[in-house]
């Protein structure tokens, strides 16, 4: 039994019917979890439509003339809802084709070994398994001087379903969401602050990164405050009176919409934890290395145990666990071989350690950057922003970590993740032909440099 049908239940439930178990799932909204229906798909629908706005602004850089050009919120926003609902409806399939029960309702752990599902006129049935993962995922977190309303203070799915464009908007933080919702709203014409607490915006990637991002967000007329924090918001008028404080002193902000963006809490909450004695720390449900937890044959993937709660990890820790519970032999998931994206313009993708985190963890490094500005593919599509940067161990050659920034820097990730993998060294990558002219050049020539070796700089 599984418990979600996000990103970690739905590929778990997946796995366990391959390898021949009796599945059923337990899923009280749209299957697909948040990923599909309220995060990682309908948003990726809602920037496409802010790029494809933006390529028809700039068409004249590409010798087109398109005049009055409008963004229609309402149908970007139907197009996005299609999008997700048709992802949904892709995983109904592959629950009948995999012949893996789906049950509609709300699951806790029950007595033994059973889940309860409760359905929405309240009626329980009782169900037995061997093997329970909770898969039950997250939610918007809420600042205690910023609680979300839904209205005036929204978090990321609201965000996606507004009944009309907000004139301005305060985002507070900067991670993946806050800085996506960021370019998706400033690209369709929204006056946007970005509100971040730390240093640098996107504040886990290499700092080099943070400040490209800061620079091209800048420059399409993006405010933003950093080492600043929201204090309180009043939403009594007809606007919000959202105040910051700064390095400056304390500023108020004027705007229609505050959008939360501060992380994820996991849901924990009312699913039977406690009654079972699962070991917890600090919200989240503690695991080994397989995602067993301290109860026998009750399990936890995904945002409910420690992150980082990314979908694409979500699935991976759901395949080990199922792998394992029938008597597989599957590795540990490497957690700093996990890729990053951001899926912005530009786009934000890393793997592996930063160059800081690398000199604090005693590595005497090797750093090759490779800017995109001297790319053949970059300048013909008219995607000069940006760059690819690597770092490799001096004394092994071993690859470190990598960091990008620029157009469809997301595809090009996996190509670091697969090299460290199968423990690829900077001379391999250098003398690995990559074709031209392709943005993925650019891996190969930042290895060069690393070396010595770049061609074309």
């Amino acid at each position: 039994m599984v418990i979600g049908s996000g990103p970690g239940g739905y590929v778990a439930a997946i796995r366990a019917s391959q390898l021949g178990m009796k599945v059923g799932v337990v899923e009280r909204a749209e299957l697909g979890g948040i990923c599909l229906n309220w995060g990682c798909i309908p948003t990726k629908a809602l920037l496409k439509s802010a790029q494809v706005f933006e390529y028809i602004n700039h068409a004249e850089d590409y010798g087109i003339a398109v005049k009055d050009a409008k963004a229609d919120f309402t149908a970007i926003v139907k197009r996005s809802r299609g999008v997700a609902d048709g992802m949904s409806k892709g995983i109904q399939f592959l629950f009948k084709k995999n012949k893996i029960d789906h049950l509609v309702g709300h699951g806790a752990l029950g007595t033994a070994k059973t889940v309860e599902v409760t359905d929405d006129k309240g009626a329980k049935t009782v169900y037995e398994a061997s093997h329970i993962i909770v898969a039950t995922g997250g939610r918007s977190h809420e600042l205690p001087g910023m609680p979300i309303d839904g209205k005036k203070i929204i978090g990321y799915r609201e965000a996606m379903v507004l009944s009309k464009q907000p004139k301005n908007m305060v985002i507070v933080g900067s991670g993946a969401i806050g800085s996506e919702f960021a370019y998706f709203y400033n690209a369709i014409g929204t006056d946007v602050t970005l509100v971040e607490y730390l240093d640098t915006i996107v504040p886990v990637e290499d700092q080099e990164v943070s400040k490209q991002l800061e620079r091209s967000f800048k420059k399409s007329g993006i405010t933003i405050k950093t080492k600043s924090e929201v204090t309180s918001v009043d939403t009594k008028a007809k606007t919000c009176k959202v105040h910051v404080k700064t390095p400056k002193g304390e500023e108020v902000i004027d705007t229609e919409i505050v959008l939360s963006a501060v992380g994820v809490a996991a849901n924990v909450e009312g699913i039977g934890l406690e009654e079972k004695g699962i070991a917890m720390d600090r919200g989240r449900i503690l695991v080994d290395d397989y995602y067993a937890t301290n109860q026998p044959g009750i399990y936890a993937i995904g945002d409910v145990i420690k992150g980082p709660w990314l979908a694409h990890v979500a699935s991976a820790e759901g395949i080990i666990c199922v792998e394992k519970i029938v008597g597989l032999n599957p590795e540990p998931l490497n957690y700093n071989n996990l890729p990053g994206c951001t899926y912005c313009s530009p786009e934000i993708a890393s793997v592996g350690y930063t160059e800081n985190a690398a000199i604090e963890a005693g590595y005497e490094i090797k750093v090759g950057k490779f800017p995109f500005s001297a790319s053949g593919k970059a300048s013909a599509a008219g995607s000069k922003d940006g760059f690819v940067k690597v770092i490799f161990d001096a004394k092994y050659g071993e690859w470190l970590g990598a960091h990008m920034i620029g157009a469809n820097v997301t595809e090009m990730i996996a190509e670091v993740v697969a090299a460290r993998k199968l423990e690829t060294t900077g001379h391999e990558i250098i003398k690995t032909v990559h074709p031209h002219p392709t943005m993925s050049e650019a891996v190969m020539e930042a290895a060069a440099a690393a070396y010595g070796e770049v061609i074309h700089l």
